[in-house]
């Protein structure tokens, strides 16, 4: 652990898990370092890589210079739910002035004003969780197909209150929040699938927690070239429905529920036909055309067994690590 573990004037705590990406983590810590005045933050960076630990150097750098104040923690066990939940937890326990608790990914880089606006979003709205609009940064230029494809949609429209966050990309949750529910936050059955995002800010919704839009809390994605291929973006489908059904058999666990959910599953098919001849008179392009029926057909995969799992999960002796995508919500 590095830096200063308390503050008790701390009014927010960033938290940035990371797994391998020691140069974009730099870029995210620095656009940290380099937010407006007005709200005493700390971080939490989460080393999710306990071999490498290239994350945790950066990290360190960052704290001992002072740029920012916080902590490093690395957690051993690999899985995205367990790197959050690991940061959370640390987050609430080593600031406990701490009322906002935000979040953002380490391929990520904050506006300079992001802080202030998710902090003043919370204020003025008196919502218990806030989002905030992913703006894709792509690496090569994208074509027409990418650019008007669902997945890399940033959610840009107004600022408003909305059902809930499909994503923890750009969030802060109050601490109240966390208090209504038991650790692990983030359900550790979605930890190499990915959606336990989704399946926490469902749970929240469920629970009356109200969330709102703050659209101009915006943070930037770097987007690399393979994930404009068009093998990503379809892999990206079929894991969305595969989430999709998890937390649909999370929420309705009877057997009442499962023939619902099967009775689902049978009409996403034809409903997601219905809904790719929208796309295509919208885009008139193929690939975010095939989107919905990727979404359909991983639900219906998932529900014979068959998912992907986009988070790399630990490599048995000698295999190699697995290169799948990211699926940030």
């Amino acid at each position: 652990m590095s830096g200063s573990q308390t503050e008790s004037k701390v009014a927010a705590v960033v938290c940035v898990p990371t797994f391998r990406r020691p140069m974009h983590l730099e870029k995210t810590l620095a656009s940290l370092a380099h937010q407006a005045e007005g709200v005493n933050f700390a971080v939490v960076v989460v080393e999710n890589d306990n071999e490498r630990r290239e994350g945790e150097a950066v990290a360190d750098a960052f704290l001992k210079s002072g740029a920012l104040r916080g902590v490093c923690v690395v957690e051993p066990q690999r899985g995205n739910c367990r790197a959050i939940n690991r940061a959370f937890e640390t987050a609430l326990d080593s600031f406990p002035s701490a009322e906002f608790i935000l979040m953002i990914d380490d391929d990520e880089i904050a506006s300079p004003l992001w802080l202030l606006e998710m902090a003043g979003g919370a204020r003025q709205s008196g919502a218990d969780i806030v989002g905030g609009p992913v703006v894709r940064s792509f690496e090569t230029a994208p074509d027409r197909a990418a650019m008007l494809h669902p997945v890399f949609d940033p959610g840009l429209s107004f600022s408003r209150f909305i059902p809930s966050l499909l994503g923890s990309g750009n969030c802060l949750i109050r601490r109240h929040v966390f208090e209504s529910f038991d650790a692990p936050y983030f359900d550790l059955r979605f930890n190499f699938l990915g959606g336990g995002d989704m399946d926490f800010f469902n749970r929240c919704r469920l629970k009356g927690f109200t969330t709102y839009w703050s659209n101009d809390a915006i943070v930037t994605e770097s987007v690399p070239a393979q994930r404009m291929e068009a093998g990503w973006i379809l892999r990206r489908g079929l894991a969305i429905g595969a989430i999709n059904y998890q937390i649909d058999c999370k929420r309705y666990p009877s057997r009442l529920g499962r023939s619902l959910i099967f009775i689902k599953n049978f009409f996403t098919l034809p409903l997601s036909a219905l809904r790719a001849v929208s796309m295509f008179q919208r885009t008139r392009c193929l690939l975010p055309t095939l989107h919905p029926i990727c979404v359909a057909t991983g639900r219906n995969l998932a529900a014979f067994g068959f998912s992907p799992s986009p988070y790399k999960q630990p490599s048995r002796p000698n295999a190699p690590p697995r290169d799948l995508p990211h699926p940030s919500l």
